[in-house]
């Protein structure tokens, strides 16, 4: 399924399952703005409890899910294996992009995001309700990890010496200038630097690897690269919050 769906093509799918991961890094649950209106008939889910593991020692703030719990999660849902599952957020799509990363991941193949989420949903003049969506008859999805690729920690010296490794944070978080959230500035040596906020950079470059501060925005790289027709490059789920758990060497500066 094509990562990305239009507001216009939505209408054309039969009984989708929509999820909406509205989500602020670092800040309060966005439940209350899902109370207050949603795309109908979505569910709310938490990208950091719902989504993503519990932040450990290692494995960085957003580590993979236990896929016991994230296959119960998606049961309560109504989801099944052959379920067509449209994910939204604010319209970034930094948590839509990261959900959609972790089900396919898991197995799931008819995955998609709603291209400006939440935002162009409302401007399309598309009707909202409030309140919860009630859950529906459980589905029964058996999820089957791994089906997207992966980078660990160990695996990346040799990677950067023949691919490239791409941090997407800003270029003062990449040279150590200024670290707002974990306790370590700087960039994994051998990396090269292109921020999401340059998209087409990030869709173009080729033969790749992309990490971030969590895995979040390396899950929104991979996921543009796949909207721009490409295979989904490899991650590094753990990303910049892992590397330094494992008190790693440590660059500084530009590339």
């Amino acid at each position: 399924m094509n990562p990305s769906i239009s507001v216009a093509d939505f209408s054309r799918l039969r009984e989708p399952i929509v999820i909406d991961v509205r989500w602020t890094l670092g800040g309060a649950s966005r439940h209350p703005d899902y109370l207050s209106a949603h795309i109908p008939n979505a569910y709310f889910l938490e990208l950091d409890t719902d989504i993503t593991g519990e932040p450990g020692s290692v494995g960085g703030r957003h580590p993979l899910p236990d896929v016991n719990q994230l296959q119960t999660t998606l049961r309560d849902v109504g989801v099944n294996n052959d379920s067509t599952i449209v994910i939204y957020d604010d319209g970034a799509p930094l948590a839509a992009a990261r959900t959609w990363w972790t089900l396919r991941w898991a197995g799931l193949t008819e995955v998609t995001v709603l291209e400006g989420g939440f935002a162009a949903w409302c401007e399309a003049g598309r009707g909202v309700e409030s309140g919860s969506t009630a859950l529906p008859e459980p589905g029964g999805v058996t999820l089957d990890p791994g089906r997207l690729p992966l980078l660990e920690a160990d695996d990346i010296p040799e990677w950067v010496e023949s691919h490239n490794l791409v941090d997407v944070r800003t270029p003062e978080r990449y040279r150590g200038d200024e670290e707002p959230i974990d306790p370590v500035a700087g960039h994994i040596p051998g990396a090269i630097n292109i921020p999401m906020t340059d998209a087409d950079s990030v869709a173009d470059i080729e033969d790749a690897a992309f990490y971030c501060g969590s895995g979040v925005t390396a899950a929104m790289a991979a996921w543009t690269q796949a909207s721009h027709g490409k295979d989904v490059p490899p991650i590094y789920v753990g990303s910049w919050s892992d590397w330094i758990s494992h008190e790693r060497d440590v660059a500084v500066g530009e590339a």
